[in-house]
């Protein structure tokens, strides 16, 4: 999950970039659609930002649904070091 959002973040670089390059200089007013441009490159920072917020919000799911069960082991066999250090783990995760 990690990786996935640091190439999310990449992207997002990426488009604050090609914003900065595609956005014309007084010289080629005329040969590009800015307009366009800035909503084309709006919607790729938005289905990115979308994106990112569902894995996020999956990851958490996930990690609360394991979460839970540990503690429920946990409270069957509450001598288990190794599981409450599995459980304080995905505990800090979420």
């Amino acid at each position: 999950i990690q990786e996935l959002l640091r190439v999310m973040r990449t992207i997002d670089d990426r488009i604050v970039h090609e914003l900065n390059t595609t956005i014309p200089t007084a010289s080629f007013v005329g040969k590009i659609d800015a307009g366009q441009t800035c909503k084309e490159l709006y919607q790729s920072l938005m289905d990115a930002h979308t994106s990112r917020e569902r894995i996020i919000k999956n990851c958490i799911a996930q990690t609360s649904s394991i979460v839970k069960t540990l503690r429920e082991e946990r409270e069957k066999a509450q001598d288990d070091v190794a599981l409450l250090k599995q459980l304080r783990k995905e505990q800090t995760k979420v």
